[in-house]
């Protein structure tokens, strides 16, 4: 049973004329969902996040003054609960905020399996999302790895604040009755959060548009490469300056001869893949599959391809050390 019949099916609180619950709740889950991922930098979170927005939303049903304005009243529990969540959880970053570049002659350093990284996005979630006219960022670039990160620095209600007017387009007295702040005080934490994002994320940086056909050669190229183990020819798809991730691992690689040494020592090294195309967090992503000693080629990594110019300008290789990363990718458990 899905998670929405299960609060569809949950006995009224108060009287047997009340709106049917999960019905008109469930257009706005997914978007709900996306919300609470972009304050909590994490799907797992943001999951549980929106679970106990709406327990919570069925508990105080009767506070909803119309219908009309239940979309808004939505978003209000939803962005408190993310708020709370974040006062008891780390704050979520890429391994290039925390460490330095790693040497690809060195052993792999231990996973770190504390909740401290960014979580992939599968785009499906924002799938025929249409950003408002108010919005400063395009839905797709709202959930990218690189802004995801530069948001983890901001504070709780600063982040939701940017969220709310720059992602979502709310106007600021909307935000204002949502904080019960006023609309000076609003404006405030606008432009400070605006501010730190413009020191650690440079919008111009994220605007290349890569034309379809080009992004689909880079694609191609770099599939045939992962499958044949060719090193050289998947760094000739990287940009001079390139970065390799590992999430969940510590360690990470700048510039096409590191990334290649540590190609070929390490991740190619009596290793076969196969992989299959899918979408996340704005990008081109494939799912990756290691051969294990059976034949069987089984889940290893989601890998997030960031493109600029017709070149790969990071590569985040999201290591799954079970299954639930392709769970939520709907992802085959063998090829």
């Amino acid at each position: 049973m899905s998670d929405s019949q299960k609060t569809s099916q949950m006995a009224p609180p108060h009287s047997d004329d009340q709106l049917d619950f999960g019905s008109v709740t469930d257009r706005y889950r997914r978007e709900l969902l996306v919300h609470c991922y972009r304050i909590l930098g994490s799907l797992e979170d943001a999951e549980d996040a929106l679970q106990e927005t709406l327990i919570n939303a069925w508990r105080h049903l009767d506070s909803l003054r119309s219908q009309a304005s239940l979309r808004g009243w939505l978003y209000k529990i939803a962005t408190n609960v993310s708020l709370n969540m974040l006062a008891s959880r780390k704050a979520r970053a890429m391994p290039t905020a925390i460490y330095k570049p790693a040497d690809p002659r060195d052993p792999l350093q231990a996973p770190i399996l504390e909740s401290v990284w960014l979580d992939p996005l599968p785009d499906e979630y924002i799938a025929g999302v249409i950003a408002s006219p108010e919005a400063r960022y395009e839905t797709k670039e709202s959930v990218t790895l690189a802004f995801l990160a530069a948001l983890q620095i901001l504070p709780g209600r600063q982040r939701a604040i940017l969220i709310l007017r720059d992602v979502l387009g709310w106007k600021v007295g909307e935000i204002g009755d949502l904080f019960n702040q006023s609309v000076p005080a609003v404006n405030s934490a606008l432009q400070r959060a605006r501010a730190t994002m413009k020191k650690h994320y440079d919008k111009t940086e994220h605007q290349g548009v890569t034309d379809d056909e080009r992004e689909a050669f880079v694609l191609a190229r770099f599939v045939q490469a992962w499958e044949t183990s060719d090193s050289a020819s998947l760094v000739a798809l990287l940009c001079e300056d390139a970065i390799l991730t590992m999430p969940p691992l510590p360690g990470w690689y700048r510039g096409r001869d590191s990334i290649r040494e540590f190609l070929d020592l390490q991740l190619f090294a009596d290793k076969q893949f196969r992989v299959t195309v899918t979408r996340a967090n704005g990008c081109q992503a494939l799912a990756s599959y290691q051969r294990n000693a059976a034949g069987v080629y089984r889940p290893g990594a989601i890998l997030i391809l960031t493109l600029e110019e017709g070149h790969i300008v990071q590569l985040d290789d999201f290591l799954t050390l079970d299954n639930q990363l392709f769970l939520r990718f709907n992802l085959p458990l063998s090829l």
